[in-house]
């Protein structure tokens, strides 16, 4: 089987995680010949220990799994250098003038999709990852003479919407920037493929304990659950053919219905749960989901407010529910409710905003949940002194807690919620309602009604 080397950006534990080990069990299955070239972006931490180890690192794979405790150990040999962009750059344009290169995957966290006016061509490294992309792309173009089969697949990892739009955006603007031929840009929307991703597992990463154990600096730890769905451009099933070995891999032409169930269904139940569990004397999620009251208002939540807003199959989406409960309880990750909690506010526009509005939609009247959930974030922000939020954030309620109307003012931010949030019917007065029982009664005796 031919070879095929994959360039990595980001040497982190996610990718190695969920990128290598998904190559790794591919190969080991036959499906597949790849290579990962892992390039650490930045200039900060050390290679070191992964290349003392010839890049081979053990994998923990721990959690809960069809009701079952999952405790497996496996050894990932499918990557097979690490280069440094601040030491070994030549070495990096090199392997993008290699005919084996057919992918470049990356995770260079949330900000690091951006531009940056520090840039230049005769960077060695450029400053953003963008700009070394940008670089690498020119490079593989000049050697291979813009030959329109010798386009590489990009599946960024970031999580952001829309990641690999963004990202070629950007890369588009670089190539702008710095005054390279219209023919490259070309080459780059017609040879090559941007393909939008969405990942989902949670890495634990490092634990010294186990390291210690296991002998290995490089332990990389994961959950069982893991979800890699891959926009379908160009003949990327053949290219990365990881469903063939029956991994947890998705190909289809929309992303966006998965990125809404995720952010829907995982993120918005914690972001509807985690604070008025925290005010109900709750500290990590496992706690929430072995108690019956705060267990049974999150599967009402996501059954009976979110699952109806979505689009997906009814029965896909309750199996994945099902998933995202089974995988709060795993015995293994003691999730901090604060450490959830940061920046409320965003997640509450992010992560139940859209689930708010349609049920009203659907409906025409609001949902009782949810809107609990915006009383708890009103009751966690002004009540308590844990809320770690945007400097603004935290100054705007100390500023206005102690106002007559204050929940109205709130509901009324369009800064935070990105509409008035005052104009859906009895949302404010429900609000203040809530409100008013989280304090008198407790959180968790309004949860007990819900």
């Amino acid at each position: 089987m031919k070879s095929m080397k994959i360039l990595q950006f980001g040497e982190g534990n996610f990718l190695r995680a969920f990128v290598d080990a998904m190559v790794d069990t591919a190969n080991e299955k036959g499906v597949m010949n790849g290579a990962v070239t892992i390039v650490k972006p930045i200039a900060a931490g050390d290679l070191s220990p992964l290349r003392a180890q010839n890049c081979v690192y053990t994998l923990l794979v721990r959690g809960m799994q069809s009701g079952k405790v999952i405790d497996e150990k496996k050894t990932i040999r499918s990557v097979k250098e690490a280069l440094c962009c601040y030491q070994d750059f030549d070495a990096v344009l090199s392997l993008a003038c290699d005919e084996a290169l057919a992918l470049v995957v990356s995770n260079t966290t949330e900000a690091g999709i951006a531009l940056s006016s520090d840039d230049c061509l005769a960077d060695c490294p450029p400053v953003s990852y963008p700009a070394k992309l940008t670089k690498l792309l020119w490079a593989r173009y000049e050697h291979f003479a813009g030959a329109p089969d010798k386009g590489l697949y990009i599946l960024p990892c970031e999580l952001i919407s829309d990641n690999a739009r963004e990202l070629e955006r950007c890369v588009l603007e670089t190539a702008k920037c710095w005054h390279l031929p219209d023919a490259f840009a070309n080459w780059i929307q017609e040879a090559c493929y941007f393909c939008t991703t969405l990942v989902d597992s949670i890495v634990t990463g490092y634990d010294k304990e186990l390291s210690e154990k296991y002998g290995d600096p490089m332990i990389d730890i994961r959950e069982p659950f893991a979800l890699w769905v891959i926009e379908e451009k160009g003949d990327i099933r053949s290219v990365l053919p990881l469903d063939q070995a029956g991994l947890p891999v998705v190909f289809t032409k929309d992303v966006t219905p998965y990125r809404e169930r995720k952010v829907r269904i995982l993120n918005g139940a914690h972001t509807a749960t985690v604070l008025a569990a925290y005010l109900s004397g709750k500290k990590i999620v496992r706690e929430c989901m072995q108690d019956e009251v705060i267990s049974s208002y999150m599967r009402k939540l996501v059954f009976e407010e979110i699952i109806p807003t979505l689009s997906l199959d009814k029965e896909e989406l309750s199996a994945f529910a099902e998933q995202v409960f089974e995988r709060f309880e795993n015995p293994f990750i003691d999730h901090s409710l604060l450490s959830i909690s940061l920046n409320s506010v965003s997640k509450f526009r992010a992560r139940l905003l859209s689930s708010f509005q349609d049920y009203v939609r659907i409906n025409q009247f609001i949902p009782r949940r949810i809107t609990f959930a915006f009383a708890a974030l009103l009751a966690f922000y002004c009540d308590t002194d844990k809320a770690n939020d945007d400097a603004a954030v935290l100054t705007y309620f100390a500023d206005h807690k102690e106002d007559t109307d204050f929940v109205r003012i709130v509901c009324a931010n369009e800064a935070f919620w990105g509409e008035d949030l005052s104009r859906y019917d009895g949302f404010c007065e429900t609000v203040q309602r809530d409100l008013d029982d989280i304090r008198q009664r407790g959180a968790y005796e309004v949860m007990k009604c819900l």
